[in-house]
């Protein structure tokens, strides 16, 4: 039993151990960029990440995971690689990867495997018609061949479907919103990816025509929420944002943790992204750097039980740093989010 003097000396040690408790639990888990094999022309960019108290590196391609795996074969890309390893970072690979999943050259002979459009045609164009079952089954099959090429270190798996493009208006699919399509396809790629790596978990993307939540479909377990909101505004918090002028409302993200977990469910936002603000052409444009709407941003996302947050950070290469000086917010950004 506890005297007078002893009681009161080990109060102080409760509260800060609950503190510290507090604290831990709402600390984001992932703190990562995602980047492009250019990118890496930035000397020691997981040197920097890990100065930064970075967790995890994204390596991303627009449209083709072949191209990633070329470049990790490559010594640039190895060096990188074992450089993550060296410093304890996480690895993923995000990835626009429809056009490998389903290769167009099979349109020739199963045109079936493709998306119907608005005049009831057939189209290699842009993603797949989901009520395919061997649209399906070729998708899973080659998602389960670039998993074995590009296996993250966290059991989390992004295949993405075509950037931005339509989904399916056959009479199956005409119904199905974009989302749901996109849910049908990762449904089924997880339960192949799971004969691989049994701790497979895999994204959905909510983004552009798939940010709204589907409603039709469930999600496996293991498919997690991956919330995108690219059209949005950074000239103010994403808080403030309100009104039907405003494209990718936060109410949006809150209707997707209607249906995904929130505890799993990763936010990939656009605050690095010089690639977005250069509207995607170079000479790049100088980052329109903005820690108050970072740090504004970050207590959104964890006050909703967010607990994974990447930013894109394309176009920050060993150009930007001739052109603009040393990127000294890589820093900054770290250590918002760590705090």
């Amino acid at each position: 039993m506890l005297n007078r003097r002893s009681f009161l000396a080990a109060v102080p040690a409760a509260a800060l151990a609950g503190r510290a408790v507090a604290e831990t639990a709402t600390r984001f888990a992932t703190r990562g960029v995602v980047l492009t094999p250019e990118d890496f022309t930035l000397a020691d960019w997981p040197d920097r990440m890990k100065r930064a108290g970075l967790t995890t590196l994204g390596i991303h391609h627009p449209n083709s995971p072949r191209a990633v795996i070329d470049w990790i074969a490559t010594d640039a890309g190895a060096r990188v690689l074992e450089d993550r390893a060296r410093l304890g970072l996480e690895v993923e690979y995000e990835l626009h990867a429809m056009r490998e999943l389903l290769p167009r050259d099979l349109f020739a002979r199963e045109p079936g495997l493709f998306r119907m459009d608005e005049r009831g045609e057939r189209e290699p164009d842009s993603n797949c018609c989901p009520h395919s079952t061997r649209a399906l089954d070729v998708i899973a099959e080659n998602a389960v061949v670039i998993a074995g090429k590009l296996r993250p270190t966290t059991g989390r798996y992004f295949f993405w479907g075509d950037d931005g493009l339509p989904w399916c208006l056959c009479p199956a699919c005409r119904g199905f919103s974009p989302s749901e399509q996109a849910l049908l396809v990762e449904n089924h790629v997880l339960r192949a990816l799971k004969k691989l790596d049994p701790k497979a978990t895999l994204a959905h993307l909510a983004y552009t025509n798939t940010l709204a939540p589907p409603r039709k479909v469930k999600p496996e377990p293991g498919v997690f929420l991956e919330y995108a909101p690219i059209r949005r505004s950074y000239d103010e918090p994403y808080e403030r944002q309100t009104g039907p002028a405003r494209a990718d409302g936060l109410p949006m993200l809150d209707a997707n943790l209607e249906v995904f977990p929130a505890d799993t469910a990763r936010v990939l936002e656009y605050w690095l992204d010089v690639s977005l603000f250069s509207h995607w052409k170079r000479p790049a444009v100088k980052l329109p750097w903005r820690p108050d709407v970072l740090s504004a941003d970050a207590a959104s996302y964890a006050s909703r039980g967010i607990r994974h947050v990447s930013s894109f950070a394309v176009y920050i290469d060993a150009d930007y740093a001739h052109r603009y000086g040393e990127p000294d917010f890589i820093g900054e950004y770290g250590a918002i989010l760590k705090r």
